[in-house]
């Protein structure tokens, strides 16, 4: 009977999930309808850069080959690389004629900065000083990101078009080994779930979020807003960014990438768990209860459908079996547009509580860290909770 009830329960979940959560599941939330602005705008490409030599070939020359009308610059700030990620960037640069490209390093970051956002902010300083006239938009992309060459010029053209202050793309993640497979389309799918993008979209919306991987940011909103000084502790920082921006009154979109991708490589198990886990519990901002409860609902709404059926199954309770079937049968089918637009084959739908089992454990895992004084470690820096730091 407690079975029963469960798997009712997250047969209403999946119900509500599938017509009331902003139809999260859908995967045609792409760059806006836009068009070719009279005068194209200046634009500074800031791109934050931590021991990246193994993946800056494949992404630092199609920056440089942009392909816009306009005024535009590329300045990438070694976030203390020990890799010669400098040295590497300004040797692509000598061989890849295209847009201007300004290496520099900030050193360490200070008492209560992130890396990345203190990267981020000597970027844009530089962008905003070093010529007469500051650039009207910052293009912040990550090292790992590869564009195709018309991708700044058709960010500007979304942006202006619908006068948007911050335009961002959800990057195309690497799928190619098993693991990748099975883990990043599902990394999407939950993103979707817990933020979907047409309520970011919609102008009066409250929810707010951004892809950090590819943010083109009106640099005049970037000062209202106060950025990145006002979110530098920030470990989730593209989501803080987004908030940041619409509570100073800022247009923002957010939507999945065409012509985006991240080259970041993710071969085996243990490079997706450090990937995702190092985030997770910040992401529930260090609370136990919301700990316990993220976890609840995850055995509730992916793992008791399959548990149901098999056990009703196996018990000749067909009341139990049926209503599992139904909330796991949802559970596949909004799971697989995100699997089509990753060109990935169908069987793996139902194979999202497998990987939902994965991501409670890196859940847990990212508290355990945390509480060991490991957590938000990502390249030999640990960062504390905001209000220890």
């Amino acid at each position: 009977m407690g079975l029963l009830c469960a798997a009712c329960a997250s047969l209403v979940v999946w119900i509500w999930l599938t017509f009331a959560q902003g139809m999260f599941w859908r995967t045609d939330v792409r760059l806006p309808p836009r068009s070719a602005p009279a005068r194209w705008p200046s634009v500074a490409i800031i791109v934050p850069a931590r021991d990246e030599a193994g993946v800056l070939p494949c992404s630092l020359p199609s920056l440089i080959a942009q392909d816009y009308p306009g005024e535009a610059e590329v300045i990438l700030v070694d976030d203390g690389s020990t890799d010669g990620t400098g040295a590497l960037a300004l040797r692509l640069a000598r061989e890849q004629p295209g847009l201007p490209l300004t290496v520099v390093s900030p050193g360490e970051p200070e008492p209560g900065w992130t890396g990345k956002l203190w990267a981020l902010r000597h970027g844009i300083a530089l962008a905003r000083t070093a010529h007469a006239a500051e650039p009207e938009y910052l293009l912040l992309t990550d090292a790992d990101i590869a564009h195709e060459p018309d991708s700044l010029r058709e960010l500007v053209a979304a942006a202006t078009t619908a006068e948007l202050d911050l335009v961002s793309l959800m990057a195309r993640l690497r799928v190619v080994s098993l693991w990748e497979r099975l883990v990043v389309p599902a990394f999407v799918y939950f993103f979707a779930q817990l933020y979907p993008f047409r309520r970011i979209n919609r102008p009066t919306g409250r929810t707010a979020a951004a892809a950090g991987g590819c943010v083109l940011l009106r640099t005049e909103a970037a000062v209202r807003a106060g950025v990145p000084e006002s979110i530098r502790q920030a470990v989730i920082d593209d989501v803080s960014l987004a908030r940041a921006v619409r509570r100073s009154g800022g247009r923002i979109w957010l939507g999945l990438a065409e012509r985006v991708d991240s080259v970041r490589p993710y071969p085996a198990l243990a490079d997706l768990w450090r990937m995702i886990s190092r985030s997770a519990y910040t992401q529930l901002r260090h609370r136990p209860l919301l700990l316990a409860g993220t976890v609840a609902g995850l055995v509730l709404v992916y793992l008791v459908p399959p548990v149901a059926l098999l056990a009703g199954l196996a018990t000749g309770h067909a009341a139990t079996a049926w209503t599992g079937a139904l909330a796991w049968l949802l559970m596949a089918g909004t799971y697989l547009p995100m699997l089509r637009y990753y060109r990935q084959p169908a069987v793996l739908a139902p194979l999202l509580p497998l990987t939902a089992l994965l991501y409670l454990l890196m859940t847990v895992d990212s508290a355990v860290q945390h509480y060991r004084g490991r957590g938000a470690a990502w390249k030999g820096r640990t960062y504390a909770r905001p209000s220890d730091a």
